[in-house]
């Protein structure tokens, strides 16, 4: 079943890898997985953590890139396999050099998939979690306590806010009688 009007989010992705990767090509490799990019914010430095540091290496960066149009959320538990597919593709010897942690937002949050259970995941099938990282209220996306650092810091909110926006407007299109928050 598909879901009604009101529960279509902007399927996004927060790529994470060393910025020599950061190219065309990376974009048009992601496009001809997931369709049209529409946005690609600002990517930060990634150091809060050396979790990645071992297959990734050092001077890692992250950032939001946004898909155009809106979709059903229930695509996501699909959409993380072809994720961590495209990720093994990309791959050179036995390592990664991407990570695409592929999600959604709706108006009033992102959440991203995971194959990791937690406390404050819920179970989509498939192996698939939803984790949901960042909440939308008065104007900003507040991090919930068990987001990852740098979500916490408030260095990607400007790129969100406007993937909000183009979200927002092609709501509007799709059903154009609904009161956005």
């Amino acid at each position: 079943m598909k879901a009604p009007l009101d529960a279509q989010c902007k399927w996004i992705i927060a790529v994470l890898c060393q910025a020599e990767f950061l190219s065309e090509g990376l974009w048009s490799t992601l496009e001809k997985a997931f369709g049209s990019i529409e946005y690609k914010g600002d990517f930060q430095p990634f150091e809060g953590t050396k979790y990645y540091q071992d297959e990734f290496g050092t001077g890692l960066y992250r950032g939001f890139i946004a898909f155009r149009g809106v979709d059903s959320p229930e695509r996501l538990p699909t959409l993380k396999r072809a994720a961590t597919a495209l990720e093994s593709a990309l791959a050179q010897d036995g390592k990664r050099r991407f990570n695409f942690d592929i999600g959604y937002m709706d108006p009033d949050k992102v959440v991203l998939a995971s194959y990791k259970r937690g406390p404050c995941k819920l179970y989509l099938g498939d192996g698939v979690y939803a984790d949901l990282l960042l909440k939308y209220s008065q104007g900003c996306f507040e991090p919930l306590p068990w987001a990852f650092a740098d979500f916490q810091d408030g260095r990607y909110q400007k790129s969100l806010l406007v993937i909000r926006q183009k979200l927002k407007s092609e709501l509007r299109k799709v059903r154009p009688e609904s009161r956005e928050h």
